[in-house]
This record gives C-alpha cells, structure tokens and sequence, in this order.
C-alpha cells in the first residue's frame, strides 16, 4: 500500500460513533466504534451530549488508526458521515454546546409543525426545500432552541450562535473552530435550503427567525473543506469528503445511474432512489433530496424514511429483555414458520412515509395464547420489511418507472430470513453486497474522489461485489395477504396521541 491512500472514514450514528479506515481497493483496514448515552428527558423527546459524540468518534478514529498499525501519515484524507437533522447549538467564543442536542426521532416540535400548516406554508416548504412539514427535520428544532434556551437568543444578538447537524459539529471540532460548513446534502434536510438554488432560502429564515450568520458555509460534498488539527492524530489531514449518512450509503451502493436504489437498514429505514439531475416531486409523502454534489454537478433523489427499524430490535434487547443481542432476534424468528398472525407496528415515535403521521404509536395486533416470544421476534423483523415495502411501492409510482432491484446495506441486512421477506414482498431481487459498511465507504468515496486515491465513478463501480443476491420465492397472493394485514395494523397505530395531549 502506497504512502497516504487510506481514507479514514467518520461514521457517527444515532447510537455509536464509528471509524472505518478504507485502503485503495475498498478494503477495510482497522474499525472503531464506541456507543453514547441516549437521553429521553419525557415522552417523544431525544437528546443526545454532542461532547459525548465528538469524544466517542475521536476515540473510534483512534481506534481504527491503531488496529491497522498505521500511522498519520499513512492517511490521505478523513470523510465525514453522520446521523442527519440532528441539531447543535454552541457558542463560537467557546465552543462550547448550549443544550444537548435535539434528535432526528425527538418529536417536541409537532406544535410548530401545526403552526407551519395553519400558515399555508405546506406547498412552498415542498416545493422549495423537497421536504414535508414534520418534527423530523431541523429548522424546527432550531426554532425550539431560539425560543427556549435563553442562551440562544443572547448568542444570536451578539452573532455568536451556530447552528449545525452533527457533520457541522465534528468539523467544526476537529478544525479546531476554523471550518464551519455543512455540505448540499446536510443543509437539504433542513426545511431552510433551496435545493434548486442550492443556497439557504431567505423566506424560510424569516419563517423561524433563524439569523443566517447562524448557519455555515455549504459546500459540495466531495472537495477539501478544512484540515483535522495535528493535536486528533498527529498531523493535520485534509477532510475531504462530506455527506448525510443515507446520501453516502446511496454513493457507497454505487447508485450512480438514475433509477438506481438501496435501502439501509440502520435505527431506521431509508430507501433513496436516483432521480438524476433533476428534482422529482412526490405526490405519495416522499421526500426529494439532493444525492450529493461532486465537481459542481447536482444529482438528486427521491427519498422515504421509517424511524424505526434496528431500533426495533434494539428495543427487544434493552426494554422488554427477549433477546441477549441482535443476533438472537434471527435465531428465535427461524424457529417459527411465520409470525403466527401477529403484526408489529414499531411506530416509537410516529410514522415516516408515506403516513406522516407524528401522532401514530407503535402496536402489537393479531396475538392470541398461542404467541410466543418467538413469533413475536419475526413480527418485529417483519415489520421493518413491510415498512420498506410502503417505501418502494410509493417511490415506484412517484417516479413513473420500475425498479428492478434493491441495493441494501446496515446492521439489520445481515439477517437473511428478513432479506428474504422483502424480496418475496417487492417481487424484485435484494442485493446485499460483500462490503457491508458502505455508508463509510460513500463518504470515504467522496473524500478519495477529491484527493486523487480514486480517479473517477468507474473505478468505484469495479470495486463493489454482491455478497448475496435474494430472488422471491414465496407464492405473491400470500404476500400481498400478508400486506393486507400490515396495512390494517398501521390503521389501528395512527392517530394514537391526541392533539395537545402532554402524552406524545
């Protein structure tokens, strides 16, 4: 391996932070990772300490660094992919956060969602930003910020506030306060950004009283933006590569052609499809994105969003106590041959598309004496697959044409029974490549780009390789009985909060 052609890639999630050293072939070199407290000050709110975030991924980068027995040196640039909407607030004296940082699943923000609609403001916000009125998105979790941390309001006077997702913040801290930029596919989640104009969008500012001087620099997602301070690793790295962890999992799946798609199975779910160099506007509670942005060349996507997935699973594990580890979910679901009629609707926090709907809370329909924690494992695993199928069915209507396959990737795509489920759903082939972290890789595509280990789109393309390739099987009148069902469940889930309730 030549002198400085690894890429160390920052993966910072919602419950770990990650590093993945990648050398020039896409290989995995050295991993670090280190999970953070998950803070829930009441029902429906998610905190997380964005100091705790920034020392778990300077322990992960260390880590990675130290399993691969290199050296600074050896690092040709560090790209950056992190969990999106989340949003920070810090002091540019200090440096210091004034308030944990509210989460992409927190949904305190749903009354000034109401407010937004009340205006009339549903058409523009769609229009211009690609996005839907929803607490999921971080303009309204600024305005939160503004309105209740008194600390804010001060800072933005004396123009000292900043605002930024979790990509922001790491660079902002490992630059040591010289670099404040976000990239095109950050700021496009926001509900503040033109993604047409590809600038912040001056009515929308107005609409949150956000001070631009209070949002960073946006930049391409592929290009030099700042150097990592010589005090993280040793000596200082250009970070080189920036984008939203499901915009990096779509480059990292080589979804380079319109018309392509992946799914990752993360905390939640996120299937994003390439819609080419143009806009495509949902009609079915999709929302357009920007893909990423390399040499000045925009390409967008259309995207649906579950909130809850491996968080799913995660919640088997740590709340109701079933199983000991992920793992586990796989091996009790094989025992039984379906979910026995049972049916899990994981809405934790409400539902993403195509329901929007911030009210709805997680259910179980369908039990009987007979179920067991068994069938009740595989209802949960099932349902992180129905959820996807709601996804894709919108996305294929939203874009007028077919897709013909399913890229996945994320922590939840090493099960094979739920693969297998989904294939049998879609009615198309899931591919499940043999590197499976390519949401690192995206981003460590983007930063390689821009430094010279990797010459151009091609050369990614040669390097991805389908691990397993899962065809249907099971007869479609089945699956779409069982779809049926799914559908019901959903029905019995939304609307669950009433409106005002201190509940939600």
């Amino acid at each position: 391996m030549k002198i400085g052609q690894y890429i160390l890639s920052l993966d910072q999630g919602t419950t770990s932070s990650r590093a993945v050293l990648f050398d020039a072939l896409g290989g995995i070199a050295g991993m670090g990772q280190r999970e953070f407290t998950q803070i829930y000050p009441q029902p429906g709110y998610v905190e997380h300490d964005a100091v705790e975030i920034l020392q778990t991924q300077l322990y992960a980068m260390r880590q990675a660094v130290h399993e691969a027995e290199i050296t600074a040196e050896d690092i040709a640039a560090i790209s950056i992919t992190n969990q999106r909407e989340t949003t920070v607030a810090w002091d540019s004296e200090t440096g210091i956060p004034i308030c944990n940082a509210i989460v992409w699943q927190c949904r305190r923000t749903a009354p000034e969602c109401e407010r937004l609609t009340a205006e009339g403001l549903e058409e523009y916000i769609h229009k211009t930003t690609g996005l839907i009125i929803d607490p999921y998105f971080s303009g309204t979790k600024m305005k939160w910020i503004l309105d209740n941390v008194p600390k804010a309001k001060v800072l933005a006077k004396e123009h000292r506030l900043r605002f930024g997702t979790i990509d922001t913040w790491l660079i902002y801290s490992l630059t040591e306060g010289e670099s404040y930029v976000t990239d095109v596919t950050n700021a496009s989640r926001t509900m503040l950004f033109d993604i047409q104009k590809l600038d912040w969008d001056e009515k929308m500012l107005n609409v949150f009283g956000i001070p631009r001087d209070a949002l960073p620099k946006v930049v391409d997602s592929s290009g030099i933006v700042g150097m990592c301070s010589e005090t993280i690793l040793g000596r200082k790295i250009p970070i080189a590569g920036i984008a939203g962890d499901q915009h990096a999992a779509l480059f990292g799946q080589c979804c380079f052609d319109k018309g392509m798609a992946k799914n990752t199975y993360g905390t939640g779910c996120f299937v994003l499809m390439n819609t080419g160099d143009k806009p495509v506007f949902s009609d079915r509670g999709l929302i357009t994105t920007i893909g990423w942005c390399v040499n000045g060349e925009t390409t967008y996507a259309l995207e649906g969003s579950a909130f809850n997935a491996g968080s799913a699973i995660k919640w088997l594990r740590d709340e109701l106590k079933l199983i000991a580890n992920p793992q586990e979910a796989d091996l009790l679901a094989e025992t039984v041959e379906d979910a026995g009629g049972a049916v899990f609707v994981p809405a934790f926090t409400g539902l993403g598309a195509p329901y929007w709907d911030m009210y709805a809370r997680g259910c179980v329909v369908g039990i009987t004496r007979g179920t067991t924690k068994a069938h009740f494992a595989r209802a949960v695993l099932e349902s992180i697959a129905y959820q996807v199928t709601d996804l894709m069915t919108a996305m294929r209507q939203d874009a007028g044409c077919e897709i013909s396959g399913l890229r996945v990737d994320g922590g939840a795509s090493v099960s094979d029974l739920m693969m297998q489920f989904q294939a049998d759903l879609l009615r198309i082939p899931v591919d499940r490549p043999t590197m499976v972290e390519t949401t690192a890789f995206g981003a460590a595509s983007l930063a390689g780009l821009a430094v010279g280990v990797w010459k151009d789109l091609d050369e990614l393309r040669a390097l991805r390789r389908s691990e397993r390739v899962f065809s249907p099987e099971r007869a479609q009148y089945e699956c779409e009985e069982l779809y049926r069902g799914w559908k019901r469940a959903v029905g019995c889930a939304q609307g669950w909060v009433e409106k005002n309730s201190t509940s939600s």
